[in-house]
């Protein structure tokens, strides 16, 4: 693919997908958004810690190349476009990308970057691992019994961005057809906002994380809703995910009620069981019993605050991955921190477990774990960046920098 204002990589071949199932050469090329604020920092802590990890494990024989490709501010100094076309066609391209912390102007007038990434490639599964990692300060008493994976439905719900002002025509036009048609009793002068559910969005969602519970041998997929309230669209994402486990996954998963009523309560080694929860218990009992829910499927609505609750509980560090049938792509959790730019002063470890998530993706699992163990070690070390120094005794304060070198020396030391 030949691009005007990009300057892909001279070597290296793109991922490619045959009868749906992904074809990863030995050099693959992968596209990365630095990122604003903190991200060139970050990003370059990142890719340093990945290199030194395949060079480690593969000797060689395996290479990513990175290829510059860009939004944000970056782009809008560049090119006066926050969100260039060829940047969303680049990861369409090659089928993956690594992005650090994006800035989106606050005065409304474009939406959310990584909201419009995942929507125009159709990047409909949010997964977000949270989990301890040894050393990581926690505001709980056991954080080591949290281990779960949240998936979120990107492209429907109250993140479809259907929304009219107060002011608005559009609004105006909603209200008297929904007061005078269908006897509603809406405020004149209401802003409001549709909330979209459908039975295509809803499965293929519950369907990646149940394959992913099934993948990975964990115990339980329990979807998370508001159907006690909002029956019509929370309600039918229930509906439609239990209806899909049975359609679907009748040979390998049970529902709660044959736990208890055909195993007591003794789940089968090869079962996955789907449960069934109301957001507000949910909220409950990650805190109080953390170690009953293994994934998690709900809808946007309620994931964002599900996720700054449970990764809040682990310490803060953990990666996302937006992914759909073809395309994935692999961000940091982390804001750009505009104030601490330039200071080499960032955690940059949200931004390498992105990074441990993408070398999975392309099967280099070896490389993955290599990182992760090396990341622990620091941890346990107590070599930390200010955001964990400042709450640990006995703790060595280090630069962004020198956070990536230490972590790149315990490459390999506990594998």
């Amino acid at each position: 693919m030949e691009f005007r204002t990009l300057d892909p990589p001279s070597s290296g071949r793109r991922i490619d997908v045959e009868d749906g199932r992904q074809i990863v050469p030995e050099d693959p090329i992968v596209p990365y958004l630095e990122g604003d604020g903190v991200g060139p920092e970050i990003w370059a802590a990142a890719r340093a810690v990945l290199d030194a990890a395949v060079e480690k494990v593969f000797g060689g024989q395996r290479q990513v190349h990175w290829f510059e490709i860009f939004a944000g501010r970056k782009a809008h100094d560049r090119f006066q476009d926050w969100l260039p076309d060829e940047t969303v066609e680049a990861i369409r391209h090659y089928r993956v990308a690594l992005k650090g912390p994006l800035e989106t102007p606050v005065d409304g007038s474009i939406r959310r970057l990584s909201v419009s990434l995942r929507q125009r490639l159709d990047l409909y599964a949010s997964v977000r691992p949270i989990r301890w990692l040894e050393g990581v300060p926690s505001p709980i008493k056991h954080p080591e019994k949290l281990d779960l994976v949240l998936f979120r439905e990107n492209t429907e719900c109250l993140h479809a961005g259907l929304e009219w002002s107060a002011t608005s025509d559009e609004a105006q036009g909603l209200v008297h057809h929904l007061n005078d048609t269908l006897e509603t009793n809406v405020r004149e002068g209401s802003a409001l906002a549709l909330h979209p559910s459908s039975a295509y969005g809803s499965k293929r969602l519950v369907r990646r994380a149940i394959q992913h519970a099934l993948d990975r041998g964990r115990a339980s997929v329990t979807l998370a809703h508001a159907g006690d309230v909002l029956k019509m669209t929370e309600g039918a994402f229930r509906d439609w995910g239990l209806e899909l486990a049975r359609e679907e996954f009748a040979a390998s998963t049970i529902s709660e009620a044959d736990l208890r009523e055909k195993y007591d309560g003794d789940r089968p080694d090869n079962k996955v069981v789907v449960k069934d929860r109301r957001i507000d218990a949910l909220f409950q009992q990650v805190q109080l019993r953390p170690g009953e829910h293994s994934v998690v499927a709900t809808t946007n609505l309620h994931a964002d605050a599900l996720f700054s609750t449970l990764i809040a509980q682990v310490g803060g560090l953990g990666g996302s991955a937006n992914v759909g049938d073809e395309v994935a792509l692999f961000e940091t959790t982390h804001e750009p921190l505009s104030e601490l730019a330039g200071q080499d002063q960032a955690n940059p470890g949200s931004l390498i477990l992105a990074g441990v998530m993408l070398l999975e993706h392309l099967g280099w699992h070896e490389a993955g774990r290599m990182v992760t163990n090396a990341l622990q070690e620091t941890l346990r070390q107590k070599r930390v960046t200010a955001d964990l120094e400042r709450q640990m005794s006995g703790a060595t304060l280090v630069k962004c920098s020198e956070f990536a070198q230490a972590v790149v020396g315990n490459l390999g030391s506990n594998d």
